[in-house]
């Protein structure tokens, strides 16, 4: 049997990477468009996002290393995979910001 609960937390984690993962392509497209600013402000805003995720599911592991027993069900597989790949991307796009910038310059 799947704990609600538990899926309650994954769908959190999911959520609040989703919104920072959109928000991190918003700024890769700013950036594009040579809006530094609006990128900026759009990588900021979505650190709050992918920090809550990561709080909810850094929680889990604290649970897990005081000796209480963490359901793993496929949803929370998910919710772990959104959180890394979000990650990723976040740096992957900082990078490419930075390089759009040197090539506005030129």
């Amino acid at each position: 049997m799947v704990d609600e609960n538990m899926d309650m937390i994954a769908f959190s984690i999911i959520s609040n990477v989703g919104n920072a993962k959109s928000l991190v392509m918003e700024a890769f497209y700013a950036a594009k468009e040579g809006d530094f600013n609006l990128a900026e402000e759009k990588l900021e805003e979505s650190k709050q996002y992918f920090l809550e995720g990561h709080k909810v599911h850094a929680s889990l592991i604290q649970k897990e290393a005081n000796g209480e027993k963490v359901q793993v069900s496929l949803i929370l597989m998910h919710a772990e995979d959104q959180l890394m790949s979000t990650e990723t991307i976040a740096e992957l796009v900082k990078e490419m910001i930075e390089m759009y910038k040197r090539f506005d310059t030129k």
